[in-house]
């Protein structure tokens, strides 16, 4: 399926802290060896490039999005935003529910649902914590990689991510 416009064949969207140095970087190795044109945040931005700016810029340009959902996700307000512009952007999204369950992030639940709280909490974000809470939704109603202790190895999921 070929979008016009498309500079990328997939963004990753992921908390750094959770996943850089581990899952995204297996994945990201994986989709490249393949041939697939992969926008990773921490590679791809240029010094004194505005973040904000460049990261719209590379979701309207991507034909999809793998949105990793982790641990600590909903505890970036960036995270978020991020996800905000993915699903507004209208192009298929794979969400991998990385040690998270679907079922929280959907519900906003237990880890989720805390961060959220904490987000509630400043009062400066009323409005963005609705269009968060409803990207969550409808991320997590989206067919999807869940992977928790036990489910195998890394690897084997990111084969399943490329393969599909």
């Amino acid at each position: 399926m070929a979008f016009s416009g498309a500079c990328y064949d997939v963004f990753i969207s992921f908390r750094g802290e959770d996943t850089r140095l581990s899952f995204v970087g297996h994945l990201h190795k994986a989709l490249n060896e393949k041939g697939i044109h992969t926008f990773l945040p921490d590679h791809q931005l240029m010094r004194g490039d505005s973040i904000a700016a460049s990261l719209v810029k590379a979701i309207q340009s991507s034909m999809i999005s793998i949105i990793v959902l982790s641990q600590n996700y909903a505890s970036s307000k960036w995270c978020l935003d991020e996800l905000v512009h993915i699903m507004e952007n209208r192009r298929p999204v794979i969400p991998v529910f990385y040690y998270v369950d679907p079922s929280d992030v959907r519900h906003q639940k237990g880890i989720y649902g805390k961060a959220l709280a904490m987000h509630e909490k400043s009062n400066l974000y009323s409005d963005k914590v609705m269009r968060w809470r409803n990207a969550l939704r409808q991320v997590a109603d989206l067919s999807g990689f869940p992977f928790r202790h036990g489910d195998g190895y890394e690897y084997e999921l990111t084969g399943k991510i490329v393969d599909d």
